[in-house]
C-alpha cells in the first residue's frame, strides 16, 4: 500500500559536490569589494570562490542617487541577474525597452545586450548574480537606431 502521509527518506549514500563549498554570507562576514562604478557600495556574497568563479553573487547599493547615467556598455558574461531589494533603477535597452527595476522585481539580461543605467532612487539595493563570475563590462555607442 502506497501511503502519501510517509515521509520521503533520501538516499542512504550522497556523492560530495562537483560544483562547490558551501558558502554562507552574513551583514558581518560578506566583505565591501570594489566595483564597476565608484557610486555603489558592493558586498561580495562569497559565491564566486565557492563556485570556483562559476557564479558570483553580490549586493549593490547606494545611499545617493546617480547623478549621471552610466552611459551605454554590454558584459562580456552569458547572463546577468538582478533582483530589487530596495528603492528603484531605470535602465534602458538596445530593443528600445526601458524599465523601471524595483523592489521585488527581478531582471534577467543576456550578455552581450547593450544597455545602459540612466537614474536610481537615492536608497537603492539589489541583488545581482552573473554567470560566470568573471563578468566584464565594454563601453560602446548609443545604438543608432534609438536616436
Amino acid at each position: 500500500m502506497n501511503d502519501s502521509t510517509t515521509p520521503r527518506t533520501a538516499p542512504a549514500a550522497q556523492t560530495p559536490s562537483a560544483t562547490g563549498t558551501l558558502a554562507h554570507a552574513t551583514a558581518t562576514t560578506a566583505p565591501e569589494v570594489p566595483g564597476r562604478r565608484e557610486f555603489f557600495k558592493y558586498r561580495d556574497l562569497l559565491v564566486a570562490d565557492a563556485t570556483g568563479g562559476r557564479l558570483r553573487a553580490q549586493v549593490m547599493s547606494a545611499t545617493r542617487g546617480m547623478s549621471q547615467p552610466t552611459g551605454w556598455h554590454y558584459h562580456v558574461c552569458e547572463a546577468q541577474f538582478v533582483y530589487g531589494l530596495k528603492g528603484w533603477v531605470d535602465l534602458e535597452f538596445e530593443d528600445g525597452r526601458k524599465v523601471r527595476l524595483q523592489a521585488g522585481e527581478s531582471l534577467l539580461i543576456p550578455g552581450g545586450m547593450k544597455h545602459n543605467e540612466t537614474a536610481t532612487s537615492d536608497e537603492f539595493e539589489l541583488l545581482e548574480v552573473t554567470l560566470p563570475g568573471d563578468m566584464g563590462t565594454v563601453p560602446c555607442a548609443r545604438p543608432a537606431h534609438l536616436d
